[in-house]
């Protein structure tokens, strides 16, 4: 398998994945996150226990590159210490900057799919809308 058929099938995996698209109750923060050149909108909801994210998901619409990026990101962050996921937003985030090592990528599992998400400027802010959000609650 090629990376671009590699990335399309993890877009549309986690695009179409619902397992994530939920409500956290009870949430202690929630935070919407608007993309407005495209439309795309979140609300991330989440509950820390004991420094670890315990629960987090989202609701909202948008492209299917939105959609992945959140339900990828979540998976990714579920169930590690904030710190953790603090480094996990931050790699990612410069990762879409060009500007991280090979070894802070593998950190980010299926977030891989978004490393050359550069080339196609419009879909950037796409990608990173619910990394933005999370970084703004943690």
């Amino acid at each position: 398998m090629n990376l671009d058929e590699l990335y399309k099938d993890t877009i549309l995996f986690h695009g179409r994945n619902t397992e994530n698209k939920r409500e956290v109750s009870p949430c202690d923060v929630k935070k919407r996150g608007v993309n407005h050149s495209c439309g795309d909108e979140i609300t991330i909801s989440l509950r820390v226990r004991d420094g670890v994210i315990d629960d987090i998901a989202f609701l909202g619409d948008g492209c299917m590159i939105s959609m992945a990026s959140t339900s990828i990101m979540i998976d990714l962050v579920k169930g590690k210490p904030v710190e953790e996921a603090k480094e996990l937003v931050d790699i990612f985030i410069r990762m879409i900057k060009r500007d991280v090592t090979e070894e802070e990528i593998q950190k980010l599992g299926d977030g891989l799919v978004f490393q050359n998400i550069q080339n196609m400027p419009a879909r950037v802010k796409c990608a990173t809308l619910a990394w933005h959000t999370l970084e703004e609650i943690i």
